[in-house]
């Protein structure tokens, strides 16, 4: 038999957060040769959970990627606030915008492909001539780009949280790449119910298979929040009013599952949060409760993650994914 000898293509991320992507890049099977954030609390999320991972704690601004020269993937979330509603969004006016920082990084490093992750805002018409332009430095770097707005619960997250991923492949390769098929294939992804159903029961409350019968929906938008604005709970009153209707109180995250004898409406705890946002249940995340939701509910759901890198390590491997359902 023939043994397969290709190596792992490598990546470097950017904007790591509390690890949601860097978890689809690693089931994808990409191995990271750094990651790179500014919150110490995440910093601390991805050490506790990958001791190996190379983490480096510090601004982006401030990191150099010409040691990573012709590594095969930058990847990263740069933050969200500069294109969503909720942060006015001021696009290149606002400090927070750090595409200028990885169209740099992508010249330093010259991959072989870009993975940048945002919000659903990112393609409101007041940043056409954004997206035109970034497709043109990036066109002038040697790559072609495009956009790609997915559905969470297309790709077995139990939330519908759309997202922007902008995927730039190098010229020579990018005639293979398209982006993932849903995965669902008619199939409805499960319910907020028969997701939380085990979680919910863990300390004994008897209405735990009535209230999961009833949140028969999926999850609305998690929110997380940001360090100037919110806390933990699951965001405005339009959001919390979504989460009413599937019998969550959204005020604030509950300390535990509810206990025996509860007759009240229950809250999520953060591993509740966390598996709606599609991370394993053994993942742990450091600093207090509200430093732990932000980096939950700003998170990109690893299965989407997932799902995104496994075409472009298809794309880099030469083969085309047209047509085909991500099955690995």
């Amino acid at each position: 038999m023939k043994q397969n000898t290709r190596k792992a293509p490598t990546c470097i991320e950017i904007c790591s957060g509390a690890g949601g992507q860097a978890l689809g890049l690693e089931m994808a099977g990409f191995n990271a040769l750094a990651h790179v954030e500014y919150d110490s609390h995440a910093c601390a999320t991805l050490r506790s959970n990958r001791p190996h991972w190379n983490v480096i704690e510090g601004d982006v601004r401030d990191f150099s990627a010409s040691e990573y020269k012709g590594v095969d993937l930058l990847a990263g979330g740069v933050p969200c606030p500069p294109f969503s509603k909720a942060g006015k969004q001021l696009g290149e006016n606002d400090d927070r915008d750090l595409f200028p920082e990885a169209l740099r990084l992508v010249d330093e490093c010259r991959p072989k492909a870009v993975m940048l992750e945002n919000v659903r805002g990112f393609l409101d018409a007041v940043f056409t001539d954004y997206r035109m332009s970034l497709k043109k430095e990036l066109k002038a770097l040697g790559y072609q780009a495009g956009w790609h707005l997915l559905n969470a619960s297309d790709y077995g997250v139990p939330q519908l949280r759309p997202r922007v991923v902008i995927v730039a492949i190098r010229e020579d390769l990018a005639s293979n790449f398209y982006p993932p098929m849903p995965l669902t294939d008619g199939v409805q992804p499960k319910t907020v119910g028969e997701t939380l159903v085990d979680l919910m029961a863990a300390n004994g409350w008897e209405g735990a298979f009535e209230w999961a019968a009833k949140a028969n929906e999926i999850a609305p938008t998690l929110v997380g929040g940001s360090k100037k604005h919110g806390g933990a709970d699951l965001g405005p009153t339009r959001a919390r009013k979504a989460w009413a209707s599937l019998g969550v109180e959204g005020k604030s995250l509950g300390n535990d599952a509810p206990p025996k004898g509860f007759s009240d409406m229950p809250r999520l705890t953060l591993r509740m949060a966390a598996r709606i946002q599609g991370f394993p249940d053994d993942w742990q995340f450091a600093g207090g409760k509200t430093a732990a939701y932000r980096q939950i509910g700003n998170a990109f759901p690893p299965p989407v993650a997932h799902a995104v890198a496994l075409r472009i390590k298809q794309a880099l491997n030469g083969v085309s994914s047209a047509g085909k359902r991500i099955t690995s």
